[in-house]
């Protein structure tokens, strides 16, 4: 149901599962898990997954913190996006890697929910994609220091309110991992 002509296919976008980033996050483990389970089915289906890895003054291109996790592993035939700014598709190629392989419908998995997960999704989403965030697969560390909600509090805010996003001729939802539908 997108609004992007001629795109009918699906892509996993897997965002920020870096070192740095997912270290101490909230149930990191879980979240990688689901993950990991989502590039295995994509893979399996012959589904693009698309890997989005963010570089910054913390996250500096080549350290331990900037790579991804070593439960992820990318494989060479797999498109990786290099970012700085939150939305993934801001300065970056990641709009011709999907216009490339016909995608119209992004499934969305990562990190940070309050951050690069939420730009990300807003993002596809005015630009005409069909959006689903995978609910048990996307976390963020704490910055209740810094007045931001409990990281709990947060997850659970963006998983409702994403479940009712709407606009003209695009879809939003929200699914767990296990239920994801890669041709739905």
């Amino acid at each position: 149901m997108t609004t992007l002509a001629d795109r009918p296919n699906t892509a996993l976008i897997v965002i920020d599962v870096q070192n740095g980033v997912v270290d101490g996050a909230l149930g990191r483990d879980a979240v990688v898990a689901n993950i990991h389970a989502l590039v295995e089915k994509a893979r399996g289906e012959g589904v693009p997954v698309v890997w989005v890895q963010h570089s910054d003054e913390e996250l500096q291109e080549g350290s331990e913190a900037w790579k991804y996790v070593p439960e992820l592993v990318r494989r060479e035939s797999e498109a990786l996006v290099h970012k700085s700014y939150g939305d993934s598709f801001e300065g970056t190629n990641l709009e011709d890697v999907l216009a490339r392989a016909g995608v119209g419908r992004l499934v969305v998995a990562g990190a940070e929910t309050d951050a690069c997960i939420r730009s990300t999704i807003h993002g596809a989403f005015t630009r005409g994609y069909d959006v689903t965030l995978v609910g048990d697969a996307h976390t963020a560390g704490d910055k209740t220091a810094w007045g931001a909600p409990p990281v709990e509090s947060v997850i659970a805010h963006t998983n409702l309110y994403w479940q009712y996003q709407d606009a003209p001729g695009r879809t939003a939802a929200v699914t767990p991992a296990m239920d994801v539908d890669f041709k739905g």
